[in-house]
């Protein structure tokens, strides 16, 4: 019996030493996220209103850049079947567009259904 109180003395007095230990580092990481969370709310360096001015003469002083409208799959097909008087195969559309296989024929099956071209022959298309 005295040698189980002797041990749960010490348990015990092991377990307080513990629990000390766990609150000061809780107090320690709450120290260091309060430290964080305030360099995150600082507002970041204000750019000089001489950059500001500079960028702006540039900008007014550049050339309109003109932009390309971009063409969608379906219109690309049709414009390289268009093109041609004696049609075209599955393979040279594919070579010319760098689509997947997949993607042409559903283009092809799509504006076929639409009218807008006509089977040759096997694999070979022209504008309608």
């Amino acid at each position: 019996m005295k040698k189980l109180k002797q041990d749960l003395t010490t348990v015990n007095k092991e377990l307080k030493a513990l629990v000390k230990k766990t609150e000061s580092l809780m107090k320690a990481v709450g120290r260091i996220e309060k430290a964080q969370a305030a360099k995150a709310k600082k507002a970041p360096p204000k750019i000089a209103p001489k950059a500001k001015a500079v960028k702006k003469v540039a900008a007014k002083n550049a050339p309109a850049k003109k932009t390309k409208s971009k063409l969608t799959a379906t219109d690309e097909v049709l414009n390289i079947i268009n093109r041609s008087k004696k049609g075209v195969s599955v393979k040279a559309i594919i070579k010319k567009t760098g689509f997947d296989q997949r993607k042409i024929a559903n283009i092809l099956f799509r504006v076929s259904k639409m009218g807008k071209i006509k089977s040759m022959s096997r694999g070979v298309y022209v504008g309608a």
